[in-house]
């Protein structure tokens, strides 16, 4: 079972140094990612904050940064954020969905499992 999810960013997280990063890693969330989010005092205080914590927890990697932090999230473009939104949300959806695919080159059917959008 893959765990691990690679991904680009639209535009990427730009730090302090002026590098753009933009390739990355996510893993599955866990239980307690989601418990332990839930239960922080910045999530109590404002829960649009719940998405910051919860990927800064399963985004593994991010270009060449030591660490994904809280305050890397805070710094992503809008269009970043909502990405990476979108693709936990398909990762960590409960519903699978198979859609059948045809390869536009070679001509082969074949199916794609993908979460449900919305």
């Amino acid at each position: 079972m893959q765990t691990v999810f690679d991904f680009v960013l639209p535009r990427g997280y730009l730090d302090p140094a002026g590098t753009i990063h933009r390739e990355g890693r996510m893993r599955l969330a866990t239980a307690l990612d989601e418990i332990e989010s839930m239960q922080d005092p910045r999530v109590r205080a404002n829960d649009a904050y719940l998405p910051v914590l919860l990927l800064s927890r399963v985004v593994v990697q991010l270009g060449q940064l030591s660490a994904v932090t809280p305050g890397v999230i805070e710094g992503f473009f809008a269009a970043d954020l909502a990405y990476l939104e979108d693709l936990y949300q398909r990762l960590n959806s409960p519903v699978q969905i198979l859609v059948g695919a045809v390869c536009p080159q070679c001509h082969t059917q074949f199916q794609l499992e993908v979460a449900p959008l919305g």
